[in-house]
């Protein structure tokens, strides 16, 4: 699992809006979202550079942890 470092989530919205960003590249992947942590666990194919890609495309700063 690659775990993220996310800023900029606050609620329900910002997880369901995050999940569906990666599982928008791989809909397998399964996402992990810790909003007290600012974190994002992110089991997929895809390669760290490509999920950093489809969340920061929703507005958050995002970087590995």
């Amino acid at each position: 699992m690659q775990v993220f470092s996310v800023e900029g989530m606050s609620c329900g919205h910002c997880v369901k809006a995050v999940t569906q960003a990666v599982q928008s590249k791989d809909p397998a992947a399964s996402v992990r979202v810790d909003l007290a942590a600012k974190e994002v666990g992110v089991e997929s194919a895809l390669s760290a550079e490509q999920v950093i890609e489809a969340i920061s495309e929703e507005g958050y700063a995002i970087r590995l942890a």
